[in-house]
């Protein structure tokens, strides 16, 4: 990013612009900042072309399309003016390098990150071919790699699928090697020009060479047209995947359904492309250049530092070095005098709030050894707490290296996983309330007074804090914390800053709405009410995608939403898939015994299947088709979590007058074994992590070693 320049503006719409991201022929795209400080990438069209028809129609046409689409998968539109004055379209700003540039720097993807990376965008693809429209220009470039997995950007030369292929000048609007054949020809193209796209898109990804390479543009169209794609250096089974989406006939292509069944589900672990390694520590190093910039540039003051202020501080970062304002005589030497002392204090709030705002490295996650099953016979416990959490209300939520709990005397405390010794406790924040992981590395809750404050979890050191306003935490992502508020809204704080980013009321909930946990990720965040509401809103903007009405149970069992890919499981009075991006359902499970539909207790993720039990039966599901997967003997587990750990799967069991918990074997499907639990009401949980199974009654907490 470079500073701004003389002639460019200082604001557009609600935006305040920070610097400039690059520029075009037609425009500068600059980074923007809103006075809630939420940021976006808003482009431009410039002064002397807006006069120009085909152009400024164009750009409209981009704003129009890129707002059609409302895939997960794509950046966001958050806002646009089309006519008069200057337009400008305010989009997503996505904090990661592109795909061209992660190739380039840290080299070709390996195949879980490839197929990792082809399932995502060609889920994507299908759902903007699903809005009517062909994306026609995919490209490395136009490919953002986040923590949270790819984004596609850049809908400059979409079009209906009806729409020309030829722009007013007779040229093809195309990146030679990644446009399909029919565009290099000047024809009418449809959707599966994009999937020929992505197929050159994955053999650049996969060996860090184009699939087709020529001395000048016109020789490269001719190897797109008659050649055949290079896929040296390919694994066989990834280039039998690659290879049909290049094919030159059109109709010989697959759909991009087919691509998302063909390289997906992703082997486990393949989202550490962008969670792990090199590739992850450059996202996260932009993301807190981003969060420094912004935090810097807002201050303690918000928007009351002066566009000097600004204009300064960004030269100053462009440059590598402090610039003062100019001038002569004493008056002069006198700004000199306070705008250092200005940027000195600046400096050092960047240094404190970085520090702060930083995520530590989390922890290593201490394995437990696996345990011989002897069928019948539970194993002895790694350790146990009699009387641990008495009746305290709380979530067990497994950290890397700590269990941590809810304290009985209202607070939170922290166990070491591996020997059940209290790591550290606080009584700063009231557990009733809520509390969540931030990258595995932070612990946020709220504060009596309903301020949100976070912990290392390795140790309980306190970081950064924020007014909130809050009752409860629902759920947090790489970006946000998302809090309800006292006055019954639902507030996204940012993560990099502390600052609010949007507030809103969903609709059919008053200020009394009681709330569960909710879950967060691929831009959406899926919330449930008590009384069975069920809301999907845009992570970015608050925005309402989607909704379902009446999935509670009859007795009110807790609605817990996990995201997994471009799907959310919602159990209730069924357990229901939905399409991400628009709420679609998917499949939905509705056993019906002695006449009454069984209702889901609280679905498990666990490499790449949703459990979940309905009455009588513990299933595993595929999250895209509904495909069972895994199904346990019959018993009766109603609204038990679930917990799967090495070969083991476990749930509770209520029987006419005994509560227990059961263990079965995932390669066999069969009882492994039973462990007795007291039968006096109080809070229960039930999680694994580290090859450990976690488990609370009303009398103690145990943590039991998983079987091979």
């Amino acid at each position: 990013m470079r500073p701004l320049g003389a002639g460019d503006p200082l604001r557009l719409g609600p935006y305040r612009l920070l610097g400039v991201l690059g520029e075009g022929g037609m425009g500068k795209v600059y980074f923007g900042q809103e006075t809630q400080g939420g940021t976006a990438a808003v482009k431009v069209l410039k002064p002397e072309l807006a006069g120009n028809h085909n152009l400024a129609q164009r750009f409209v046409r981009e704003a129009r399309m890129a707002q059609a689409v409302t895939s997960a998968g794509v950046a966001q539109v958050l806002g646009a003016r089309t006519e008069g004055g200057r337009p400008w379209i305010a989009i997503e700003f996505l904090t990661g390098p592109t795909l061209e540039q992660a190739v380039r720097s840290f080299g070709p993807l390996d195949d879980p990150s490839l197929r990792a990376l082809a399932a995502s965008v060609a889920a994507t693809l299908g759902e903007i071919h699903a809005a009517g429209l062909i994306h026609r220009d995919l490209k490395p470039d136009n490919i953002v790699l986040t923590s949270e997995g790819p984004r596609v950007i850049d809908f400059g030369i979409a079009r209906p699928e009806h729409g020309l292929t030829l722009t007013t000048t007779g040229q093809v609007p195309v990146t030679p090697g990644y446009g399909a054949p029919e565009q290099a020809l000047g024809r009418r193209v449809g959707p599966a020009a994009d999937v020929f796209s992505l197929g050159a898109v994955l053999a650049y990804a996969a060996s860090g060479q184009r699939a087709f390479e020529g001395g000048h543009v016109a020789a490269v169209q001719y190897e797109v047209v008659h050649g055949e794609p290079q896929l040296a250096g390919i694994s066989e089974e990834l280039r039998r995947l690659i290879t049909p989406c290049l094919a030159k006939d059109p109709a010989a292509r697959p759909a991009p359904a087919e691509l998302v069944t063909a390289f997906a589900p992703p082997p486990h672990g393949a989202e550490r492309a962008w969670t792990h390694g090199s590739l992850a520590e450059d996202i996260k190093e932009r993301e807190r250049s981003v969060h420094e910039l912004t935090t810097v540039v807002s201050g303690s003051g918000g928007a009351s530092h002066s566009g000097l202020s600004r204009r300064r501080l960004i030269t100053a970062l462009a440059a590598g070095g402090t610039l003062v304002a100019g001038g002569g005589g004493a008056g002069a030497w006198w700004l000199r005098e306070r705008a250092e002392e200005r940027e000195l204090a600046q400096a050092r709030s960047a240094r404190r709030r970085q520090r702060l705002f930083a995520v530590p490295p989390a922890a290593e996650t201490p394995k437990a050894r696996s345990v011989t099953l002897v069928e019948g016979q539970p194993p002895e416990p790694l350790w146990e707490l009699p009387s641990a959490l008495d009746k305290a209300k709380g979530d067990l939520l497994p950290v890397r290296d700590v269990l941590v709990v809810a304290d009985p005397k209202g607070g939170l405390t922290a166990h070491d996983v591996t020997n059940g010794r209290v790591r550290w406790r606080t009584d700063k924040a009231k557990a009733s309330s809520g509390y969540v992981a931030l990258s595995d590395a932070l612990i946020a809750a709220l504060d009596s007074e309903g301020g949100l404050v976070t912990f290392v979890a390795a140790t309980g050191e306190p970081r950064w804090t924020a007014p909130a306003d809050g009752r409860k935490i629902l759920a947090a992502d790489s970006t946000a914390v998302y809090v309800l508020t006292k006055d019954g809204r639902i507030r996204s704080i940012a993560r990099g800053d502390a600052g609010v980013l949007w507030t809103t009321r969903v609709k059919q909930t008053d200020k009394d709405t009681e709330w569960w946990p909710g879950a967060a990720g691929r831009s959406r965040l899926i919330l449930a009410t008590k009384q069975g509401y069920v809301a999907a809103l845009d992570s970015a903007s608050g925005r309402q995608v989607w909704d379902i009405v009446g999935q509670a149970s009859a007795d009110e069992t807790a609605i817990s939403p996990v995201i997994t890919g471009d799907v959310a499981c919602v159990n209730g009075h069924t357990l229901t898939a939905r399409r991400l991006s628009d709420g679609k359902e998917l499949w939905a499970k509705s056993p019906v015994v002695d006449g009454k539909t069984m209702p889901a207790g609280p679905p498990c993720l666990h490499d790449g299947t949703v459990y979940a039990t309905q009455g009588p039966y513990l299933t595993g599901y595929d999250p895209s088709s509904g495909e069972e997967r895994w199904k346990a003997p019959e018993s009766y587990h109603m609204y038990s979590p679930v917990a799967v750990q090495g070969d083991g799967v476990y749930a509770f069991r209520s029987d006419e007058d005994s509560l227990s918990l059961s263990a079965y074997t995932h390669e066999r499907r069969r009882g492994a074994w039973t462990l007795p639990l007291p039968d006096e009401l109080g809070p229960h949980g039930l999680r694994g992590d580290g090859n450990r199974v976690f488990v609370r009654d009303i009398t103690r907490l145990i943590a039991l070693p998983a079987f091979a």
